[in-house]
């Protein structure tokens, strides 16, 4: 879930003449760099890792709700996107302080792994704490779930991967030790066809690659539900994209064999899950037999809106790897299908109903839900509706197609670096303001309160990494 902050200016600091050359603006910039990872690092970590978010003076701290001092945060924006933002700082700078800082967020998440070889999306450094789990090294005690929702393993081990290639790649030690068991960890837990469920205990089986998507044999209204639907094929949430990028990193770093025949089985799966015509898209969970089914509550059986543009963006990313152009051919059908569903305020629905397309929503039912085809009676804590990608990726469709490189990011300008620094007030800090916007963990502020984001400080000291790193090369 991608959160909106409204980020204010407080105490502007003086950045130099605007006239200064190129190498005495990078001096200004790492200076700035350097003193924003201090105040922020210094003070935010505990037991080396962080949380989504702080009060200014540093005695609050929130992830999915409050968190004491002893938890920090696995799942985005939390650990690993600070050390990822820290290994960048190093790579821009040479500085040394970036890359102890970021082995710290390491060794809290090495702290934190299960017996089970992933992650959950908090660690909890009190044994006796609420939210302990089964640790590897033995100092806590319950769940053993890893998990890849909201990407939370595929993201921890992304920071792990790079601060490991920053560090030179050694074969051995904690580091690489850990990175090891979590990878072949994922790979036992997917599916014969390709699929992953949001999470595994141990190693998983089942999945006919014979099979395709089919709409369920049962009134899926009030049939089929599973329980423990976290055990099934499961694209939620992105969790299929979060999959692939890890295991494309995986195999471009360490020339693992393994990680490319395991992207191959989840490209197709992909294409066997696309649903059949009308709706040429995909939905969120499946069972074993290729039919959608019930998650929560309050997501029932649908073709997704926003998973289903998650799933052409994955196919593009698997055929670009694999440089096989037969995971396109899903997306052109899928495009169209969408486009088609487009609602009149231009987005997407989260979910159309099986078979009528019909934009299908949720409303309070006392404690419970109940389906319905309005949405002038939404509950606030769900994106019942999602943001409108398909001119963006039908443009990378195209470019494939057309087999041009993809177009490289552009560098921040020097205004938008301008603006950053003076954004940092006089303790070297960025200092949000809620706006009203839902974000992740969805705490409950008032409009105009005042907090520090780890998601703003960690992006802002990419940026100006990035702007440093193009000033020195």
């Amino acid at each position: 879930m991608k959160c909106c902050l409204l980020i204010t200016a407080t105490v502007a600091v003086a950045t130099g003449a605007h006239g200064a050359d190129a190498s005495a603006v990078a001096d200004e910039v790492r200076a700035a760099m350097k003193k924003a990872a201090q105040a922020f690092c210094d003070r935010a970590a505990a037991h080396g890792g962080y949380v989504y978010y702080y009060s200014p003076d540093f005695s609050q701290r929130w992830g999915e709700g409050v968190a004491s001092a002893d938890q920090i945060w696995v799942q985005e924006p939390g650990t690993p996107l600070v050390g990822r933002a820290l290994v960048a700082a190093h790579a821009a700078t040479g500085d040394s302080f970036y890359l102890e800082m970021a082995e710290a967020a390491a060794e809290a998440l090495l702290y934190g792994q299960l017996e089970s070889g992933g992650w959950t999306n908090s660690v909890d450094f009190d044994p006796k704490g609420s939210k302990v789990a089964q640790y590897r090294n033995g100092r806590g005690k319950g769940r053993n779930f890893s998990t890849l929702d909201d990407g939370i393993t595929p993201t921890a081990l992304r920071f792990l991967m790079e601060l490991h290639a920053a560090q030179g790649l050694p074969k051995t030690g904690a580091l690489a030790e850990t990175i090891r068991t979590a990878m072949d960890a994922l790979l036992a837990a997917q599916f014969d066809h390709g699929a992953f469920p949001q999470g595994w205990q141990g190693p998983v089986s089942g999945g006919d690659a014979a099979k395709t998507a089919r709409y369920p044999q049962h009134d899926w209204r009030t049939e089929g539900r599973i329980k423990e639907y976290w055990d099934q094929p499961t694209l939620n949430d992105n969790t299929c994209g979060f999959v692939a990028r890890l295991l494309i990193q995986a195999h471009a770093q360490y020339g693992d064999e393994q990680c490319r025949t395991a992207l191959t089985k989840l490209g197709d799966f992909l294409i066997a899950a696309q649903m059949p015509s009308p709706q040429r898209g995909w939905a969120q969970q499946y069972n074993l037999d290729m039919e959608p089914i019930w998650a929560r509550a309050f997501e029932p059986p649908a073709v997704a809106g926003r998973e289903s543009q998650d799933v052409a963006e994955t196919l593009m990313d698997i055929a670009v790897e694999l440089r096989d152009a037969r995971f396109l051919k899903p997306i052109p059908a899928a495009l169209d299908y969408l486009r088609g569903s487009v609602l009149p305020d231009g987005q997407l629905a989260r979910y159309y109903e099986l078979e009528t397309n019909t934009p299908l929503y949720m409303e309070r039912d006392g404690k419970g839900y109940r389906l319905t085809h309005s949405d002038s009676n939404l509950p606030s804590h769900y994106g019942w509706k999602v943001e409108n990608r398909l001119d963006a990726l039908k443009a990378r469709y195209d470019r494939i197609m057309a087999r041009q490189s993809e177009p490289a990011g552009p560098p921040p300008t020097d205004a938008e670096v301008r603006a950053l620094l003076e954004e940092l007030n006089s303790d070297g800090l960025w200092i949000s303001r809620y706006n009203g916007g839902m974000l992740v963990g969805q705490p409950k502020w008032p409009e105009g309160f005042e907090f520090l984001s780890s998601e703003v400080f960690a992006e802002n000291l990419m940026k100006l990494a990035q702007y440093v790193g193009g000033k020195t090369e």
